[in-house]
């Protein structure tokens, strides 16, 4: 009893508080209207290479021509070539080494071999070899500076004293080694030159050491100094005409008068004015959205549930749209902008999924630069990745939508490009890069279309597609428990599954459904005709009213199963219309007939309903009467099945079970003819008060 009174709640709270709508509505505006960048934005938008469409341009105050962010590198690199690195001379080392040396000696001296009174020639050689190598200096080169040339000046700094010398002139340590063995050679009293030089060469070390933190000083220094402008606007200058090509020169100035005016007008610009601009435009896109739902959504819209998640992903995705913007990413290109549409698509229709996509690229088109380039990338890919699964069948196909999505990128980066250029050796492939990303991100929607499914009890064409695996736990014990009823399932499955194809509508979900509709006849599979042997009718010891009524009560039965197995309502809702209300005619018809006397509720006899309200669930119970009727076929040929079908199908159309179900008449023919086809392969006999 507290279940049901905790669903009924639910139930109220998803369909008819339409309080909690707006308020999800105001607050959804609210926050994406304060999330926004609050900056005015440019008037004008204009393109390298295009024609300048709107009137002549005059400069409305003066103001300095930026540089491109080519100019700017190629200013830094010159500067870098320009900043000599620091060295220093660290005389505390030469010092410390000359005295090892020494010492060095006079330990190993007794190894030499040499006579003793040659002792101070050797060492006094070897203390000037030393000595001459420090005073060259000892260093290491930078391959930073060896990448423009490979020798290069630096600046010695020698205690206080800093001088300017060039590499070349200096030694490395293995030049070092090689100039003291050279130096050995010129003594010709030495007899012992390898112990000499090995005392030697213990003790040359870099004297010229690289001071990073100074020569980065220096180098940042340096790059502060670069100016970031070249030139100057007028106040009143023409900068460019009605008509005129925009040149890589105009397009620069441009630029440099659009972030002068949007810095001037952060600093002077009305927030609460902006704020406001930006409130009712999101507020419009809102208001149609819902419009939009109200006129052809109606489910979503009168289900506060469906709607706040709808709300939830747009005001996500332009609240990481502006997280980015703000962190100043390379480029915005690296968002995965199609994982809106992914997700709308696959967790309600095509049709919502491109509206909502195309209304949040709108907004988005007001806080990024180049917003119509942006607006028709991102609509394209969009609009692929909506059509790339539109019938989700196969988890690969994710991986088929994101290469679409990414060839749609390509061949629309490609195209701009050669529009803005003209030519194919100026598109700068490496802005690619983004876009590969991108998509590569938009694998994200899978994991999300999880999460969204438990937390607002959604159901998708993926849990969907999982389901109709006949391997799943529920499947599997039907068809233990009730094999005939299995295979009845899995015919009706496909009866319902083509039709639905071809009229419109969710073949996936019918399939579902379909494989499901029976599972309340596990608890006394007996009593259906298909799961009973050649042995006798349990019906055959039970009134006709106690049959009715064990017939009837696999609806109910189906829908506990289905709760307790946590099956989604969409699943539940085929369960509970495959038999609409109509009458149990077999029991009914054979108690009128034995007891013409007595007095019956009808009522008895008669499923609990709902009548189907779907294409789906309509689509379901023809199929399921019809599978069922042709099993009672004697003799079945193509008449005889094709009258079954045609009476099979007025019937429920007479009794009012279709009045909902949103299907045609042309729907009905189209239908008919698709069950006639498919059932001429069935031969099972079947009594007819499973109907």
């Amino acid at each position: 009893m507290a279940k049901f009174k905790k669903n009924s709640h639910l139930i109220l709270y998803r369909k008819y508080s339409s309080s909690s709508k707006y308020v999800m509505m105001i607050l959804c505006v609210l926050v994406i209207s304060t999330i926004l960048p609050k900056h005015a934005r440019f008037r004008f938008e204009y393109e390298k290479g295009k024609i300048w469409q709107n009137k002549d341009l005059i400069s409305p105050y003066s103001f300095a021509i930026e540089k491109t962010p080519e100019e700017i590198n190629a200013d830094k690199a010159e500067v870098l070539k320009s900043v000599l690195p620091v060295y220093q001379n660290n005389l505390q080392l030469v010092q410390s080494e000359l005295e090892g040396y020494a010492t060095d000696f006079d330990l190993k001296w007794n190894t030499s071999g040499v006579n003793p009174r040659l002792k101070d020639v050797y060492k006094e050689v070897g203390l000037a070899i030393l000595t001459d190598v420090y005073s060259q200096g000892v260093m290491s080169l930078s391959k930073k500076y060896q990448l423009y040339a490979t020798h290069y000046n630096f600046n010695l700094i020698t205690g206080n004293i800093a001088k300017q010398v060039n590499s070349l002139e200096v030694l490395s340590t293995d030049s070092a080694l090689k100039y003291a063995e050279d130096q050995l050679q010129i003594h010709q009293n030495i007899t012992n030159k390898a112990w000499l030089l090995d005392i030697i060469s213990d003790h040359i070390q870099q004297n010229y050491l690289y001071d990073e933190q100074l020569s980065d000083k220096i180098e940042d220094e340096a790059l502060n100094n670069i100016s970031l402008t070249r030139g100057m606007v007028q106040k009143g200058e023409l900068i460019v005409s009605n008509g005129l090509v925009i040149t890589p020169e105009i397009f620069q100035k441009l630029e440099s008068l659009r972030e002068t005016y949007e810095d001037d007008a952060k600093i002077n610009g009305n927030k609460k004015l902006i704020f406001l601009g930006q409130f009712l435009l999101v507020g419009l896109v809102v208001i149609l959205l819902i419009v939009f739902l109200y006129l052809f959504r109606k489910d979503i819209y009168s289900d506060n549930r469906q709607l706040s998640l709808i709300l939830l992903v747009i005001t996500s995705m332009l609240i990481f749209l502006t997280w980015a913007i703000k962190l100043k990413i390379p480029s915005i290109y690296y968002i995965p902008y199609c994982i809106v549409p992914i997700i709308i698509r696959i967790l309600f229709d095509t049709r919502l999924a491109l509206n909502i996509h195309l209304l949040v690229v709108l907004i988005a088109g007001f806080v990024v630069s180049n917003s119509f380039e942006f607006a028709f990338l991102q609509t394209i890919a969009g609009i692929t990745a909506i059509y790339s699964i539109k019938n989700l069948v196969k988890r690969e196909q994710f991986l088929i939508s994101a290469l679409l999505i990414l060839s749609s990128y390509f061949v629309a980066y490609l195209g701009i490009s050669l529009l803005r250029n003209g030519s194919l050796l100026a598109i700068e492939w490496l802005n690619f890069v983004p876009f590969i990303f991108s998509v590569l991100l938009s694998l994200l929607a899978y994991p999300l279309i999880y999460a969204f499914e438990r937390v607002f009890g959604i159901t998708s064409d993926v849990t969907l597609m999982e389901m109709t695996n006949t391997n799943s736990k529920l499947l599997r014990e039907l068809s233990y428990k009730a094999p005939g009823t299995f295979q009845h399932s899995l015919q009706v499955a496909n009866l319902a599954e083509a039709a639905i194809f071809n009229i419109g509508g969710n073949a996936l979900l019918v399939r579902a459904g379909a494989l499901y509709h029976d599972i309340g006849k596990m608890e006394n599979p007996q009593y259906f005709i298909e799961n009973q042997n050649k042995g006798g009718n349990p019906h055959d010891n039970l009134s006709y009213e106690e049959s009715a009524q064990i017939i009837i009560r696999h609806v109910n039965k189906g829908v506990e199963i289905a709760r307790r197995n946590n099956l989604p309502e969409l699943i539940i809702d085929f369960i509970k219309t495959h038999h609409g209300n109509t009458r149990m005619d077999y029991f009914y018809q054979s108690f009128l007939k034995n007891f013409p006397e007595k007095f019956i509720d009808e009522n008895i006899f008669r499923y609990p309903g709902p009548i189907p309200f779907s294409k789906e669930t309509g689509v379901l119970m023809l199929a399921d009467s019809v599978e069922a009727a042709s099993r009672s076929l004697k003799e079945p040929d193509a008449q005889s099945i094709s009258s079954l079908v045609d009476r099979i199908i007025d019937y429920k159309l007479d009794q009012g079970q279709l009045n909902n179900s949103n299907i045609t008449f042309k729907d009905l023919t189209v239908i008919k003819s698709i069950f006639k086809s498919m059932l001429m392969s069935i031969y099972h006999i079947r009594l007819d008060y499973n109907i």
